[in-house]
């Protein structure tokens, strides 16, 4: 066995219990601390003297955007980073170091396209996107100056589970703590300190992503870890982007139709004033905060069942599905519980308007019941991810969003008089029958990918073959 194997051997002895979250508990704090980078711009930008709401509405707007260029960045490095972890757990490192320099390229490639054509059409989108006169300014202000930063929104993104694969969960944490810290520090000093409003809100974030990306690239590219970014491998290789594309296509997926969905909203949102617009600025954030804590531990969680599923030790990725499967269910009902329990307050975190505060409570309420069963949504959803199951992947990432939210925002407010209630219903009523569809499809599929009674599996053929 190499060093190399030897070292990233923890993966494959080390108790799962500890393991996990020694592995988890990073990649949660540097998930809660990026919802920190959208939360916090908003959070400022709302509480802007006079034109608070109106700049809150502008960053719903552009919402949508900032989506399409995460859905990129997951596309190529979820698609990359799993299929790098299986790879080394076979042994192939320089397979998985392949992977890495592919994905790296490919980053650079698509950023340099998503800033061409958002900055060339910049306002006709944020238009056709929901922004009117009134709105069109925040938005358009925001989202130029956000474009400059793409490059480093995207390696940032896609790079950073190249870290966590290889077992420096605290390296890939602090990659994005530093970033969306400094963004916290930023913020109120140039939204406020040098009266810059949205502009400053977009200035603080490309600066502390571009701080995340170059510490990502500094750990990528010097000789810690066990795979490196090396320009030989640069060259793209059909059958290698394929593969990641196939694989990535599940988050891309996840992101684009989170993108539908939220623009959907926002065009209807629009038809009952722009106040209605900011809070679903401020409902997406709480989504978000549920949400992204979950994708944090199964991010965690998913080098281990990807690496001893490529190395034939079944029984070491289902204990981590189950202690997975067990923490995310438990987290989405608690956060949701405090949540609606405390929704004035929730709201206050975002405006201090009074109209938006009043009219905000009930709705809030409503909307973010469903989540309490995306635990078991993210933690099936993300290890069907680890398992290299693309297709299954894809069809659960479409489930929640595109055959379920979209069409219940567009049909439910045209029944029974419902009008913007229908959206309102539309989020708890998808969630709750995807997390249900997501666990059966998964216990169903599960007992023929994680037992391998007549050892078919992937890792003992390759084990028997050496």
């Amino acid at each position: 066995m190499s060093i190399t194997a030897t070292k990233n051997n923890k993966l494959g002895t080390e108790p799962i219990p500890g393991l996990l979250f020694r592995m988890a508990l990073p990649s949660v704090l540097a998930q809660v601390v990026n919802l920190l980078y959208n939360m916090v711009d908003r959070a400022f930008v709302g509480h802007i003297a006079g034109t608070g709401s109106l700049a809150l509405a502008g960053l719903g707007i552009v919402l949508p955007i900032t989506m399409i260029v995460t859905a990129f960045a997951q596309l190529i490095g979820a698609g990359g980073a799993p299929r790098a972890a299986i790879a080394m757990g076979e042994g192939h490192y320089e397979k998985a170091e392949q992977i890495l320099g592919q994905c790296t390229c490919m980053l650079a490639g698509v950023s340099v396209a998503l800033f061409i054509v958002f900055q060339v059409f910049c306002d006709p989108i944020l238009t056709l996107f929901g922004a009117n006169a009134q709105t069109l300014p925040y938005a358009s202000a925001y989202l130029r100056i956000y474009l400059i930063g793409t490059f480093f929104v995207m390696i940032a993104l896609g790079l950073n589970a190249f870290i966590t694969n290889q077992g420096y969960a605290k390296t890939s944490m602090a990659t994005t703590c530093v970033g969306a810290l400094l963004n916290l520090i930023l913020d109120p000093i140039l939204i406020y300190g040098f009266d810059m409003g949205v502009v400053g809100a977009a200035v603080a974030t490309v600066i502390s992503q571009a701080v995340s990306a170059l510490m990502v690239l500094g750990f990528l590219m010097s000789k810690k870890g066990f795979i490196h970014i090396r320009r030989k491998w640069f060259r793209l290789k059909k059958d290698l982007v394929i593969s990641i594309l196939a694989l990535g296509s599940s988050p891309f997926t996840m992101g684009i139709t989170e993108c539908v969905v939220q623009l959907t909203y926002n065009i209807s949102m629009a038809h009952y004033g722009y106040l209605y617009v900011s809070l679903q600025s401020i409902l997406f954030s709480l989504i978000q905060f549920v949400w992204m804590p979950l994708n944090g531990f199964a991010q965690g969680a998913s080098p281990i069942i990807s690496y001893n599923y490529g190395a034939g030790q079944l029984d070491r990725s289902r204990e981590t599905f189950r202690l997975l499967f067990l923490t995310d269910l438990l987290f989405s009902i608690s956060a949701v519980a405090i949540i609606v329990a405390f929704p004035g307050a929730v709201l206050r975190i975002f405006s201090n308007d009074a109209s938006l505060l009043n009219m905000g409570v009930l709705p809030l309420r409503v909307y973010i019941l469903g989540m309490a069963a995306m635990g078991a949504q993210s933690a099936c959803q993300n290890t069907f991810l680890a398992l290299g199951q693309a297709k299954i992947s894809m069809f659960l990432a479409c489930l929640r969003k595109l055959f379920l939210i979209w069409p219940l925002a567009l049909i439910l407010p045209h029944l029974f008089g419902l009008g913007v209630w229908g959206l309102f219903l539309a989020e708890p009523i998808a969630d709750f029958t995807a997390g249900i569809v997501t666990f059966t499809v998964f216990c169903l599929r599960s007992r023929k990918l994680l037992h391998a009674p007549d050892e078919t599996d992937a890792g003992l053929r390759i084990r028997r073959r050496k």
